[in-house]
């Protein structure tokens, strides 16, 4: 039996079309998830201009804060009111924010400008993922979700250059001014080729469940972006934040139970896929940003390279991730199967983290590229798994919701690993004897200390380290686990009727 939500799944694309309306989403994926990074290497020269230093992490958890809670909401309206009109406004909120932060002129504006960025750039994320499964079929979600995967790691890799080149050559507000002719085109081509829909159906928005999501992740995105900065670890308001973000989760739950339309419907935790590539996901992000996160200090510390070779040496990751996410995506589209992916991608991102537990001030360039290109390897064959197969496992009319729950986990692992990372690397340095705080040093900073202190501070930063990718190591044991327990439902080759 058809349901009301099905009459609004976003209609197929034309078979002509269809790999326009592909290039279209990844162009606006490759925006929003390089305004994740690029603004890194901008930062100082944004600061010398606005001022407002004592604000800096703002303009990145601004981003992230939004971006996140949002994600479920676009999941869900999509799902409710068309794909179609969810770009358009993701698009249209994206670029107003992007114009917005290009004109700031005070570190206030500039944030607040960014939390509109991340408005549209949550729904970006997610709605690029959810049209593949409007326009691809099961079998070949994963060709596509392997070139999404590239589109992630390039960015986190390029992100960081171009936003120093940019600086150098032009000024800082072209690193956002770039997203207004290239997001006109994409949303141009993506609405001359996604056909829209003409159904209207009543619905009940489940706007006290939006409410109790939003504020439970606003809170658990606050601490784990500030913990230990502006919110000490131990501070009595960082402990109220974490009491009352479990309490709004639980609240959320409760209110789910009782929605006639909920954001999260709970009975998809019953469905082995959903909750087993959900916890995936999560462990996904919390084991890649873990991991990346901490790599340009470590290169440019302990080993002495600039921020410009470090940016290079972490090519290596991206090469990886390009490289098996197209070849798991080929054995997908080939066998319909997937579930050997994650099993496999997780035992080598373990054994990754395993050699990362041996770096020190002495480890050689061919060694860290091996190493991190076997990372990348191992996540480039779980990248185009977890979307593909949800996708393939839930009813039709929920597959948005599917789709962003998975960006959600992912976003909240990411950001609990690196403050709780973070934290862990920043006590480590403290108890290393004679360096100033781990903060302060930069390249420049180094060159100016004794022989002496810039050997210890070498060897400080990789003791610090290894705890971190000893804890990814059994992340990555975590996610194998869950990778044993996956269920597999063959894929099939023809796209799904709304309501089946």
């Amino acid at each position: 039996m058809t349901s009301p939500i099905s009459e609004h799944a976003s209609p197929a694309a034309p078979q002509g079309s269809t790999f326009v309306v592909i290039m279209s989403v990844a162009l606006l994926l490759l925006l929003a998830a390089l305004d994740q990074t690029v603004v890194s290497t901008a930062l100082p020269t944004i600061v010398a201009d606005l001022g407002g230093l004592d604000h800096l992490s703002w303009v990145f958890t601004a981003y992230i804060l939004t971006s996140t809670v949002v994600a479920p909401l676009y999941g869900k309206l999509g799902d409710l009111y068309g794909r179609r009109a969810m770009v358009f406004i993701a698009v249209a909120l994206f670029l107003a924010g992007s114009l917005a932060c290009a004109a700031s002129s005070s570190m206030t504006a500039l944030i607040v400008s960014r939390a509109v960025q991340g408005l549209g750039g949550g729904g970006l994320f997610v709605l690029a993922l959810s049209v593949v499964g409007d326009v691809i079929a099961p079998k070949d979600r994963g060709k596509v979700q392997g070139v999404f995967a590239a589109v992630f790691s390039l960015s986190s890799v390029i992100g960081p250059l171009m936003g120093g080149w940019f600086v150098d050559v032009f000024s800082w507000h072209w690193i956002f001014l770039i997203n207004l002719p290239l997001g006109a085109v994409a949303v141009l081509m993506f609405g001359l080729n996604f056909p829209a829909h003409t159904a209207h159906v009543g619905h009940k928005i489940d706007w006290l469940g939006a409410a109790l999501l939003t504020l439970a992740l606003s809170l658990i995105i606050l601490v784990c972006s500030l913990g230990g900065r502006e919110l000490p670890w131990n501070g009595a308001l960082t402990w109220a934040l974490i009491g009352l973000s479990l309490a709004s989760t639980l609240a959320f739950i409760w209110a789910e139970t009782r929605a006639v339309e909920p954001i999260l419907p709970m009975s998809l935790f019953s469905l082995n896929v959903f909750s087993a590539t959900s916890g995936i996901s999560f462990l996904q992000g919390a084991i890649m940003l873990g991991v990346i996160s901490f790599l340009p200090l470590y290169l440019q510390i302990a080993l002495g390279y600039s921020p410009t070779e470090s940016g290079f040496l972490l090519i290596p990751m991206t090469i990886g991730i390009v490289t098996t996410s197209t070849v798991a995506g080929i054995y997908m589209g080939r066998t319909g199967r997937y579930r050997v992916l994650p099993i496999v991608g997780m035992s080598i991102l373990t054994i990754a983290a395993f050699l990362m537990t041996t770096f020190d001030g002495a480890t050689t360039a061919l060694f860290f590229s091996g190493a991190l290109m076997l990372f990348g390897t191992g996540l480039g064959l779980i990248f185009p798994v977890t979307t593909t197969v949800v996708q393939n496992a839930v009813p039709r009319d929920l597959m948005g919701t599917a789709t962003a729950s998975g960006v959600m986990f992912r976003q909240i692992g990411g950001s609990m690993s690196v403050a709780v990372f973070g934290a862990i690397f920043a006590a480590n340095m403290a108890a290393t004897a004679g360096l100033p705080d781990a903060a302060s040093l930069s390249p420049a900073a180094l060159a100016a200390l004794p022989d002496a202190m810039r050997a210890a501070a070498a060897v400080g930063v990789s003791d610090a380290l290894h705890p971190v990718y000893w804890i990814v190591m059994v992340l990555g044991l975590m996610g194998l686990a869950l990778a044993l327990v996956l269920r597999e439902i063959p894929l099939v080759n023809r796209m799904v009727p709304k309501g089946e």
